[in-house]
């Protein structure tokens, strides 16, 4: 649960980073740009993959595929943060989020809820 409070943290913070510096690059008359982040939970391989010629640390699983279409459909609902109904569902962290809807995502057998960050939370 810590772990997941955790990541909610460290997302929201980026968010607002993001938001920070879009706002001083517009004022710089400056190239801006935007991010879209996935937060789910669930198990995965972590490791390193390949050969002696070329080796990556890499995660591996559908968790990780779960995340990826979460992030996916952050333009879809003009959102830059999702978050899975499992991660939204650990400890009190619903309280901080709101729902934008279920969604069918490539690869994952049944719709998903997926909630973005609260403003007021």
């Amino acid at each position: 649960m810590q772990a997941c409070n955790a990541a909610l943290s460290a997302a929201i913070a980026a968010r607002q980073g993001v938001a920070e510096l879009e706002k001083r690059r517009r004022t710089e008359d400056k190239a801006v740009t935007d991010m879209y982040l996935g937060l789910h939970v669930g198990k995965v391989f972590y490791g390193n993959v390949g050969s002696r010629e070329r080796l990556d640390f890499t995660v591996l699983g559908p968790a990780v595929n779960e995340a990826s279409r979460i992030a996916a459909m952050c333009r879809f609902v003009d959102q830059p943060v999702l978050i899975s109904a499992a991660l939204a569902n650990v400890g009190d962290i619903q309280r901080r989020l709101v729902s934008v809807g279920r969604y069918a995502l490539r690869g994952v057998s049944h719709p998903q809820e997926l909630f973005t960050l609260d403003r007021d939370a």
